[in-house]
């Protein structure tokens, strides 16, 4: 999935050409990550927050299409970090 460019406006043709496609992707990579963190790493449930409120308005799309995009590399930090600093021992 390419990079999305929060400095460029949402226009009817990117809604068309993929804009969905990418709030499905990101929805996806939140929830795997967030069943990830709940299964393996209960510990770090504290730190998971509420899904960003699905988009009920038309003219916000850009913004939360950014707010999925940040909550998913959040979330990605946060459990690739503690996946580094927390490593498995081997008993």
């Amino acid at each position: 999935m390419g990079c999305i460019d929060i400095n460029r406006r949402i226009t009817d043709k990117d809604r068309k050409d993929g804009y969905w496609e990418s709030v499905m992707d990101l929805n996806s990579e939140i929830l795997k990550m967030t069943t990830t963190i709940r299964e393996f790493y209960p510990e770090l449930s504290v730190f998971l927050e509420e899904m960003p409120v699905a988009i009920s308005d038309e003219r916000n799309l850009g913004i939360t299409v950014i707010q999925l995009k940040t909550y998913s590399e959040s979330l990605n930090l946060l459990l690739t970090k503690y996946i580094l600093e927390h490593p498995i021992s081997s008993k």
